[in-house]
């Protein structure tokens, strides 16, 4: 049976023991396979089979007081960010609000007149901020009540309303009858908690604003407007109307509104937004552009072949919600805490209130400590030490051209310790030349057969034979039968020859019978750091030659930044050990695995886990894939194949290999501060509840520190932005 994944936007979390609640109960329903609710990023996801029916989910979670909205992937223009404005906007007003009447009311409680007049007209105050502006709080503990599944809001409306009706019963039996009772009013206590806990919303909403803005600032990078031609003519349309195999104009400074192909002009694009790269790369007919990048000399004619959520700024966007959707393996402590921890402080506070009541006899004294551990207690420091962190850390991952795919990367991250290099296209930049040809024979003619054999390759090494070949004037032939041998070379019939090129165990394998005779010759060459063949017809090697590839200019620096980490290098290749061994020896790597078949690649990297290694790979083609996934850590380089992109755990959109130096860094960055934030939180109400429960914090007091706790917790994540 078919799985897909639905999206919801969830309305009435307040803490992180309501994602827990929402979880657990889109998980029980029937068709729901998997279920994640992200309390930073107010969205659920569910994984559910075609016979769930998403009414009844809506249905199951508004039972227990929470709204459901599903989100449609193809018109999703909602933004964390905007919400987060809107709801700092809101508790800004509450705050101003609230904040003005507890003001007053505590210069009447503490420096007014001591008369019934003074006591009700804070009566009124107090009541205007506990039910008026702390109105949220009551809706959601009612809806909580209602479902047996108390949570955060239920702490803040049992600690305010205790306090509110205390006082208003000391008030009534004063006023109403000739004994009255004794007993001190909180009623400014039962306001101040209500406005400090607004003014922390209101910051908590500011900076989890700021720690969801990276998906927003993606989103309005793209173009405003598209340049198309249509009859003739150039048009002014919005990038959204566009469709694939138009021609859009792009003028120098423009931004490029789509996907596509190059068909006419050559310019410089400025590709940093999706690689982090500051220098702007060459584009001209048959170069791939990608919308939002820059043009920045000349004019460019591009056929559009991708828009809206097929382009590869789309595709960063949904990678990087993705990630800040999914849970750390840490989190799973903090939930578990979460989903138990207000009943526990309920049922604490009421210990409390007893004990010190046999121990005092003072109601006041006693309903001020019970209180006190009602509000400092509340879990949202827990809830949000982990997602807020990973929202910043993907975000700015994102801006610096490293995607994570997940929340387990980050913790995965702290255990590497050797890090895997493919050799052609990552250390090195894939573009091959031919650079030598040794043969006995006529060199043209020997040109034609081998470059005609390997212009039908997709291979660079392939291509490259063939292109020398085109620049020394031959014209190739059509090759038929055409076979590529994995790992080993290539064969097929160019006008009616059967000609080979490959390594020597190609030739050893297809009976030649004068390897021997070449293999100084090889030898010499490959020694060089070339990538080395032997070519042959009718049985026999007719010569050798070969082709070199350029060592990216970073690689060294990169291999050096990796040592200074304690972590180990290796070059894992299929090209020939002289040829490894020369480019390791040039940047410095630490070991050299070479002449390993595409099969083979997953195989070394088990191996290296065998021996206690914690293994990340880096790679970019179809034969990396394999190996990309069973190491502890994958980083597919953008550039590569569609298949290794979707086989790793992180990927580069840069092919510079210093950017898999950055990916490990800022993903153990990360992981630190979600340590560092669950230790603040765990320790802060550790501490705290013993506290307030001896009575040494004042309820006020209380409801500032859980306030911004939560404020700390994010601040902290937030410092990741300035990562570099």
């Amino acid at each position: 049976m078919a799985e897909t994944e639905i999206r919801f936007d969830v309305e009435g979390m307040t803490c992180a023991s309501c994602a827990i609640r929402i979880e657990r109960v889109l998980g029980k329903q029937d068709g729901v396979e998997f279920a994640n609710v992200n309390f930073a990023g107010q969205e659920a996801r569910a994984t559910i089979s075609d016979d769930a029916d998403v009414e009844a989910l809506r249905a199951a979670v508004a039972k227990i007081g929470y709204d459901i909205e599903e989100i449609d992937p193809e018109n999703d223009t909602r933004s964390m960010t905007e919400r987060y404005n809107a709801e700092a906007k809101y508790q800004l007003r509450n705050v101003v609000g609230a904040g003005s009447l507890t003001v007053l009311l505590m210069l009447l409680g503490w420096f007014g007149p001591d008369a019934l007049w003074n006591e009700w007209l804070q009566f009124g105050l107090a009541s205007v901020v506990v039910f008026y502006f702390g109105a949220q709080f009551h809706k959601a503990t009612w809806k909580q009540v209602r479902s047996l599944s108390p949570a955060m809001d239920t702490l803040i409306t049992t600690g305010t309303m205790a306090a509110w009706l205390y006082s208003t019963f000391v008030l009534v039996m004063n006023t109403f009858t000739t004994d009255g009772v004794e007993g001190a009013l909180f009623f400014e206590t039962a306001a101040a908690i209500i406005t400090l806990i607004l003014v922390g919303r209101y910051f908590e909403a500011r900076a989890k604003g700021e720690a969801s803005n990276a998906i927003a600032k993606l989103a309005e990078l793209g173009a405003k407007q598209a340049r198309v031609v249509r009859g003739g003519e150039e048009i002014l349309v919005d990038p959204v109307e566009l469709a694939p195999g138009e021609t859009v104009v792009v003028l120098p400074g423009e931004k490029i509104p789509a996907d596509g192909v190059v068909t006419a002009g050559r310019s410089g694009v400025d590709e940093s937004m999706l690689t982090g790269e500051s220098v702007s790369m060459t584009k001209e007919p048959g170069d791939n552009v990608f919308a939002a990048t820059v043009n920045q000399q000349g004019r460019l004619e591009i056929e559009v072949t991708g828009v809206g959520p097929n382009t590869a700024l789309s595709q960063i966007m949904k990678l990087v919600a993705d990630a800040q959707a999914t849970k750390a393996p840490v989190q799973k402590l903090a939930d578990r805490i979460s989903g138990v921890f207000v009943p526990v402080v309920i049922t604490i506070a009421a210990f409390v209130f007893v004990a010190w009541m046999i121990a005092t006899g003072d109601v006041s004294r006693s309903m001020s400590n019970a209180v006190a551990v009602l509000i400092i207690a509340c879990p949202c420091a827990l809830g949000l030490a982990t997602p807020t962190a990973i929202m910043v850390g993907s975000g700015r991952g994102a801006e610096l051209g490293v995607l994570f795919k997940n929340a387990q990367v980050f913790e995965r991250a702290k255990g590497i310790d050797t890090v895997v290099f493919d050799k052609t296209g990552t250390l090195t930049r894939g573009a091959m030349t031919l650079v030598e040809v040794v043969t006995d024979q006529d060199r043209a003619e020997f040109l034609r057969l081998a470059g005609s054999l390997e212009a039908g390759s997709e291979h660079p090494i392939g291509k490259a034979v063939a292109l020398g070949a085109e620049e020394e004037d031959i014209d190739l032939d059509s090759v038929e039968d055409f076979e590529s041998i994995q790992g080993k070379g290539a064969r097929g019939i160019v006008t009616g020859e059967t000609v080979v090129v490959g390594k020597p165990i190609l030739f050893a394998e297809s009976g030649f019978d004068n390897i021997e005779d070449w293999q100084d010759t090889f030898d010499e060459i490959s020694i060089k750091g070339n990538t080395t063949f032997l070519v042959g017809w009718d049985n026999t090697v007719q010569g050798v030659l070969s082709v070199a590839d350029t060592v990216r200019p970073t690689s060294a620096q990169a291999i050096k930044d990796l040592h200074s980490q304690g972590i180990s290098t290796v070059m894992l290749t299929g090209d020939s050990r002289h040829t490894a061994s020369a480019i390791a020896s040039m940047i410095g790597i630490d070991e050299v695995v070479a002449e390993v078949l595409p099969g083979e690649k997953s195989e070394a990297v088990l191996a290296m886990q065998a021996k206690g290694q914690v293994v990340a790979f880096v790679g970019d083609g179809i034969n990396d894939a394999p190996a990309l996934t069973v190491a502890d850590l994958g980083m597919a380089v953008g550039s590569g194949t569609d298949v290794a992109i979707e086989a790793g755990d992180v990927v580069l959109m840069s092919g510079d290999p210093a950017t898999s130096v950055t990916a490990i860094r800022l993903a153990r960055r990360t992981f630190k501060t979600i340590r560092e934030n669950l230790f603040w939180a765990f320790a802060y109400n550790t501490a705290a509840i013993p506290l307030a429960a001896l009575g040494f914090l004042n309820p006020m007091i209380a409801a500032a520190a859980m306030a911004f706790s939560s404020v700390s917790v994010v601040a902290n994540s937030v410092r990741l932005r300035r990562f570099k």
